[in-house]
């Protein structure tokens, strides 16, 4: 009741000041309508003819809009009687008609000179001094206002949000509404930008020539040549600074009510009623929701334009978004995002807004909830549209033009200009892929999903089923999402969208925030990184994770390694990073040629990479170190090939999990899976892939981790120089053979060491192909004898051996010295060893190994032998007893 009789009371009062300043002792005319022409301001000197069709001079107690003449019919046809005894609800009603609704021209100068009147006239402000006394003492600016020109009325309507007191709010509201009608009321507007007005041809300046809706059009023009201008680099028009400040302040001024902003308001009335019915005017609500309903089909072409105008000005000064400047002002404050000593232009801008307020979220500062949830809304408007960052507009215009036209809503130009990015031509130019990389940092849609509508929708299903345990929101949802790629899961649009992101968030490592949060310390110890938001060109972003995994494998003795919450993320990329080249920026760099040269037919996943390891020897040096520091990381933790440990699942679960289960791989599980490659869990996939890998080692005996960790100090001091895995191996055999042979004391292969060749030598033996020079040897006759024999199991050395005499001569020498081997060393005898493993198991549990075959020889007619095991002793004997190798009974 209390706040009635206050609205009550501040109506009379201003319903007395309106009688007041337009009462005229004699006739009670309005006094400033006397000695006014059409085109002047009042008093200003110039004496003409009353406004025609204004009623005769009568004498009241009060003038009343309702009884003039001029807007008499318009008023009987447009306002509900009970307003007509208002003055300021009649000029509301008129003022708020429909577009398409015209009213009578005097009518329309008749209540422009009352507006005027109402804004300029020093009784009125009397009503200011009078109900706002409080506020204009707290208000050091307004308190020191010239008195008697209107500036007073006009500063309290720049401090609105900040007044507290009741009646001077409300009053101070409706002069607002008043004020914002037309642009020649705005307080110092028409002195600033008269010049980029006629320039532009933004619309008469000329008082009565445009009528209350088109006044709204001169704004709304300047607003377009303000956001156009930084869109183009040629014959743009460029508005003169302190207009520019004009404009962004009348923008922010009319922040909080949609009604002020009049071209947008007359735009979008219609679909303010279809979509935001419901939702109450004020502190920005409006726009906010008209925002969100954007892309909507039913939404008028008209509104949309207008409503990206806005948001573009929010682009350039974020104040001009009512909500983001009230929930985010304590927070700017808090951690200097608007420190003095920066340009006004710069951090008045909602990307630099953005990065300092994000800088502090990801350095786990507290920023509010209410202004995180206002960023969160405008990080995913600026992915939605890309038209709203100049950046973007002015670089990719060509990109935009010839791939991506007519793709505009819904964040699908942003993600067609990505896909270019990733593609194999790589269409984007460095000045857009650079725009395109600073807007995905700047909206960090890493750190939520959501924030790319695009994505969003295309894994809705997937995040459904797949990551449906994880909350809405949350950073490891994109984790979750790369996890379940080229899974059955996985749908083809979510595949799309999401490689085509990751692509962009993998070449900065701080876009990840899951990492970031659990690396910064490292990286700032080890890579000499900066702030969140600032960049070092000796360590630009891309580079940083290539310097964190350097860092992730080092030894305790190597010094400076990773945390091991860092070294945990680092090998989650890692995983990612092996499902698609592109998602390593240095392989990809790198290795561009090679890639077109080598594996342009490899587009599956995986088989890039795949491809780069068989040409190993091929490519350029910058490529080939690169795929080897991969394939050398990758021997120490296999789990990076995300696709082989899928494949893989059922073996490890078998017979690896315990080593799987190792927070520290040093090649115990890719061990294991060669050992397990022939038991019943064991699926093609996972074989050609871990084979594969076994191939891939001969290259480079780095690539095998558990023997160049056994063996480096060996190879340096006796086969420097070398480095096939084979020839090292060959190397350090030989020494060992010729030690053991000349009964040396100390012998020169380290214990270690030789333990480890025993596994690389029987490993060998399993698959010609991991004998380089035996295969090269014998590739004519396994195609002419051997051509349907799977390679695994030594099946195809044993189909050689079983067809010597018909071998050309080059593979049966290299036949006969395997067998010679074999014979010396019985453990080397992969298809022996396999086929009697439980005699061996049985009868020479205690052997030793170089006795073997003798040993199986003596218990071979025994009833318990295996029939098979014994068919082999039979074959093997035959073999020594050949001419070839009967030296060595």
């Amino acid at each position: 009741m209390a706040a009635c009789r206050r609205v009550q009371l501040l109506l009379l009062l201003m319903s007395i000041v309106v009688s007041e300043v337009h009462l005229n002792d004699n006739d009670g005319i309005p006094a400033s309508f006397k000695n006014q022409g059409p085109g002047q301001a009042p008093n200003a000197g110039n004496p003409a003819a009353p406004a025609a069709g204004a009623s005769q001079p009568r004498r009241i107690t009060g003038w009343k809009l309702a009884e003039e003449e001029a807007c008499r019919e318009d008023l009987t046809r447009l306002c509900p009687k009970h307003t007509w005894n208002n003055n300021l609800a009649v000029l509301e009603c008129l003022q708020d008609r429909k577009e398409d609704t015209e009213i009578a021209s005097d009518c329309n100068h008749l209540l422009w000179n009352y507006k005027l009147n109402l804004t300029t006239d020093p009784k009125f402000e009397s009503v200011a001094v009078e109900v706002c006394k409080s506020t204009i003492t707290e208000i050091k600016e307004c308190a020191e206002e010239e008195r008697g020109k209107g500036y007073l009325v006009s500063c309290l309507v720049d401090h609105r949000a900040n007044i507290t007191e009741y009646q001077c709010h409300q009053y101070i509201t409706k002069m607002t509404a008043i004020i914002f009608s037309d642009y020649r009321l705005i307080c110092g507007f028409m002195g600033k930008c008269r010049e980029d007005v006629n320039a532009l041809h933004c619309g008469s300046i000329s008082t009565g020539e445009k009528d209350i809706h088109s006044q709204g059009e001169v704004i709304s023009c300047l607003e377009r040549a303000l956001v156009l201008e930084l869109e183009q680099r040629e014959n743009r028009y460029e508005i003169k600074e302190e207009c520019k400040k004009a404009i962004l302040r009348v923008a922010e001024l009319s922040s909080d009510d949609f009604h002020l902003d009049r071209y947008l308001y007359f735009s979008c009335r219609e679909d303010r009623e279809r979509f935001c019915e419901n939702t109450q005017a004020g502190e920005g609500r409006v726009y906010k929701c008209l925002f969100n309903h954007k892309f909507e089909e039913s939404m008028s072409e008209k509104c949309r334009e207008a409503l990206t105008t806005r948001q573009k000005l929010i682009a350039q000064d974020y104040k001009v978004s009512y909500s983001l400047a009230k929930a985010c002002k304590v927070d700017l404050r808090k951690y200097r995002c608007n420190v003095d000593n920066l340009p006004r232009a710069r951090e008045a801008r909602l990307s630099y807004l953005l990065l300092c307020l994000e800088s502090a979220v990801h350095r786990g500062r507290v920023v509010s909830g209410e202004c995180q949830g206002e960023m969160l809304d405008y990080r995913r408007m600026l992915m939605e549209d890309y038209s709203l960052s100049p950046e973007i507009v002015l670089n990719c215009r060509g990109e935009i033009d010839h791939h991506c036209s007519g793709l505009h809503r819904k964040g699908r130009t942003l993600h067609c200009l990505m896909r270019l990015g990733r593609g194999e031509k790589n269409s984007l130019g460095a000045t857009c892929q650079q725009a395109l990389q600073t807007l995905i940092q700047e909206t960090d849609p890493g750190s939520d999903y959501r924030i790319d509508r695009a994505l969003n929708e295309a894994c809705e299903s997937v995040m459904q089923t797949a990551c449906k345990h994880i909350r809405t929101g949350d950073p490891m949802i994109l984790s979750c999402l790369m996890e379940h790629l080229y899974t059955e899961k996985m749908v083809e649009d979510c595949e799309h969208r999401l490689l085509e992101l990751q692509y962009f968030i993998s070449r900065d490592w701080k876009l990840d925030p899951i990492l970031y949060r659990k690396c910064q310390g490292d990286a700032v110890r080890l890579c000499h990184t900066h702030g969140w938001n600032e960049t070092s060109e000796v360590m630009p972003p891309g580079a940083v994770f290539s310097c964190l995994y350097r860092h992730a494998y080092r030894t305790e003795e190597q010094g400076r390694r990773l945390s091991r919450d860092c070294k945990a993320e680092v090998q989650r990329i890692l995983h990612q990073r092996a499902l698609d080249v592109k998602l390593d920026p240095m392989l990809q760099e790198r290795c561009m040629t090679d890639l077109g040269k080598w594996c342009s037919e490899k587009t599956e996943s995986g088989q890039e990479l795949e491809c780069l390891q068989d040409h190993l020897e091929d490519l350029i040096s910058d490529c080939r170190d690169v795929v080897g520091n991969l394939t050398e990381l990758e021997s120490e933790d296999i789990q990076i090939e995300a696709l082989l440990m899928r494949a893989c699942e059922p073996v490890i679960q078998a017979y690896c999990h315990e080593v799987a289960d190792n927070q520290i791989d040093t090649g115990d599980l890719m061990e294991c899976l060669i050992q397990s490659k022939h038991q019943k869990e064991m699926n093609e996939k996972c074989m050609v892939g871990v084979t594969h890998f076994q191939l891939v080692q001969m290259k480079d005996f780095r690539f095998s981790y558990k023997f160049k960790m056994a063996c480096k100090e060996d190879v340096l001091k006796l086969c420097p120089n070398i480095k096939k895995k084979v020839d090292v191996v060959i190397c350090l055999s030989t020494t060992v053979r010729n030690d053991t042979l000349q009964d040396v004391k100390d012998q020169r292969v380290s214990v270690k060491c030789r333990k480890q060749l025993r596994v690389e030598e029987l490993e060998m033996s399993e698959d010609i192909r991991l004998e380089p020079e035996l295969y090269d040897s014998c590739k004519q006759d396994i195609g002419k004898y051997c051509q349907n024999v799977p390679y695994g199991n030594a099946q195809v050395i044993e189909c050689l051996k079983e067809s010597k005499k018909q071998l050309t001569q080059r593979c049966h020498q290299r036949v006969f010295k395997l067998q010679e081997t074999e014979m010396v060393d019985p453990e080397l005898d992969y298809t022996l060893m396999r086929v009697c493993k439980q005699m061996i198991k049985r009868f020479c549990g205690d052997a030793d190994t170089k006795n073997m075959l003798q040993c199986l020889k003596q218990n071979k007619n025994s009833e318990l032998m295996d029939p098979k095991c014994k068919q082999m002793i039979t074959k093997r004997q035959i073999t020594q007893n050949t001419g070839d190798v009967n030296t060595l009974q």
